[in-house]
């Protein structure tokens, strides 16, 4: 069991507006990047590859190609250094880690792309919608019952 504690110190880090990207999916990732006193932005653009890790300890890692040669990097999803992740393509995929790619030359390296109907997309996002209000009254209930524990 987990102290409710922890998700009062998480919820100060953790990100305000949850991204919206799966596994298989071509983002761009818009980083911050400080140097000396200037801070400027700068694009990572991929194919996200794998996400792991809960809470505070999730990670996604995206792949792209520079000169023939790949290139991963892992991002913490909540971490303040990213400022924005836009999703440029959806990719179809069946598993939860896409490894594989890592081995594939050519058009064998393209992913098929994922399409939905509006009627689609429009149930998805009804469906998202309450998952998230159940989620926030989880966390309200949770909230409480640790203010409870807080105050005993």
């Amino acid at each position: 069991m987990r102290n409710p504690l922890f998700d009062v110190v998480e919820k100060k880090y953790k990100r305000a507006a949850a991204l919206d990207f799966e596994i298989g999916d071509t983002v761009t990732v818009t980083l911050r990047i400080v140097e000396g006193e200037k801070e400027r932005l700068q694009d990572f653009e991929g194919e996200v590859i794998a996400r792991r890790g809960a809470g505070l300890d999730e990670m996604f890692t995206v792949r792209r190609l520079v000169g023939e040669e790949g290139v991963e990097r892992t991002f913490p999803i909540h971490s303040p250094k990213i400022s924005a992740i836009k999703v440029k393509r959806s990719g179809k995929v069946r598993r939860a880690k896409l490894y594989y790619l890592r081995d594939r030359v050519g058009k064998a390296r393209k992913l098929r792309e994922r399409r939905i109907s509006a009627e689609a997309r429009e149930a998805a996002a009804k469906a998202k919608a309450e998952k998230a209000r159940k989620t926030a009254e989880a966390a309200d209930v949770a909230a409480r019952a640790g203010a409870e524990l807080a105050t005993v």
